[in-house]
């Protein structure tokens, strides 16, 4: 029994312990510059190198113990703090790594510079696997960065890479692009289209709401009630039979026209040709035996 919930214990949280090194994935090099005096000044107020992480996901990444390089065959070269608890990326932000060449200055402190002409690569906490990689042109123009786009900032995939205006810790993309809102605002200014929605979906929704209270309504109050079907062929050859066997009895066209009342009222279940099959009904007053009392006759009323 101890097994099985060890075993139960460690499937559950066999999840947790594999999670961050999938979020790892989700990050990327987002925007690398050379420094300069245009270029954001770190804690000792130097205006190094600087490289920009960005988050694409909906988590939080922990990117402490991964490596940073400029050396894709030294792929360890400088080790991002592990037990740092600000090495944390929530969803969707950035941070900056400055790459000054001292290391020892704190977590956010490389041990190298960026390389024009080279490319820098950022690695798992494995130390083999390359989560990505950011090349920066040799000729790449003083006080501009290499940023990597998205086409949208909204899909987070970015698929252009260029030399741009330095933008450190913010989203790199099309800033100038217009929302959807901004589009129905400018095509819609008075907000007549939204209006035709709304009013639609209502009434859309106020109609069908009808129809299926109007059709459950009808089924439960026996309306569309399935009606039998007449055998009227078949239920003349059975009266003629029954007359014709008893022509004497006084009963039969008594007991046929009880039988024709439950057939024609769906009293009965008629599954055999030519025969009226007549099924008890708990309602009906012929079973009655309160009604079948006599009064019993004084034997002394006549003396």
């Amino acid at each position: 029994m101890m097994k099985k919930r060890a075993l139960l214990l460690l499937l559950l949280l066999l999840p947790c312990f594999s999670l961050p090194a999938q979020n790892l994935s989700d990050l990327i090099i987002s925007e690398a510059m050379p420094g300069s005096l245009e270029s954001v000044a770190d804690d000792y107020g130097a205006h190094p190198d600087w490289i920009e992480l960005f988050n694409t996901s909906q988590g939080t990444v922990n990117f402490g113990g991964c490596f940073l390089t400029d050396d894709p065959s030294d792929l360890t070269k400088c080790r991002i703090t592990k037990d740092d608890r600000s090495a944390r990326l929530g969803p969707r932000q950035v941070t900056l790594l400055y790459a000054d060449g001292k290391s020892t200055r704190g977590t956010y402190h490389l041990g190298f510079t960026l390389p024009l002409g080279g490319t820098i690569y950022l690695v798992s906490n494995d130390g083999r696997t390359i989560i990505d990689s950011l090349y920066i042109p040799a000729d790449l123009p003083e006080g501009m960065s290499v940023s990597k786009f998205a086409g949208d900032n909204k899909e987070m995939v970015f698929d252009s890479i260029a030399p741009a205006v330095p933008s450190p810790r913010s989203l790199n993309g099309k800033h100038n692009q217009k929302s959807r809102a901004q589009i129905m605002k400018e095509t819609d200014p008075h907000g007549w289209t939204l209006s035709v929605i709304a009013v639609s979906v209502v009434f859309s929704a106020l109609l069908i709401l009808f129809l299926i209270y109007n059709l459950s309504g009808n089924i439960f109050t026996g309306k569309y009630k399935r009606k039998p079907k007449a055998r009227d062929a078949e239920t003349a050859a059975a009266i003629a039979l029954a007359l014709e066997l008893n022509r004497t009895d006084d009963a039969v066209p008594a007991a046929i026209a009880m039988a024709l009342h439950l057939h024609l009222g769906s009293g009965i279940h008629d599954s055999e040709p030519g025969i009226i099959t007549i099924k008890r009904n708990p309602a009906s007053g012929w079973n009655d035996k309160a009604l079948l009392f006599r009064r019993t006759p004084n034997k002394n009323k006549n003396q």
